[in-house]
């Protein structure tokens, strides 16, 4: 959280070229929607697509879905567009955040275990240990994806 939090003082004063970096590591300690998982942990796999539409929108499917707290889950992420897109799991307001950094610095690579970034027809995944209840998001933060539509819902709900 502190480099996240560095990497937005820097977006305040940054000069172009610093732009094109990266804030590698941002999340390395515990989040409030959870932490970097156990992949051999994992008791659930959710395959997410990402993707653009014929009429301009772009997406995730699913864009809604549901864990236990304590629960270790497996992200199976597929970019099924023709573009670059992210997936980005946080609280809402921490999404928000990073959302206008990245339109300050598009360029910008992450390095998060919270976070993936994939060119078009690529897959990859992030696994997750939910350890708090409540409502968070999921978005992509590559300027003007998030307002195409590409975000989702997770409700992390007690055991």
């Amino acid at each position: 959280m502190k480099n996240f939090v560095l990497a937005l003082a820097l977006a305040a004063f940054a000069t172009p070229a610093l732009a094109a970096g990266n804030h590698a590591g941002g999340h390395a300690e515990k989040m409030a929607i959870g932490e970097p998982g156990d992949k051999a942990k994992a008791t659930q796999t959710i395959r997410v697509t990402m993707k653009e539409t014929d009429d301009g929108k772009m997406l995730f499917t699913p864009a809604v879905f549901n864990v236990r707290k304590g629960q270790t889950v497996k992200i199976a992420i597929k970019n099924a567009g023709t573009v670059d897109h992210e997936f980005v799991l946080d609280q809402e307001d921490k999404i928000l955040e990073h959302k206008a950094v990245m339109e300050k610095f598009p360029e910008m690579e992450h390095d998060d275990p919270n976070s993936i970034r994939l060119p078009a027809g690529q897959s990859g995944e992030i696994v997750w240990k939910f350890t708090t209840d409540g409502q968070f998001k999921f978005a992509c933060l590559i300027p003007g994806h998030y307002e195409a539509g590409m975000h989702g819902d997770v409700t992390v709900a007690g055991k």
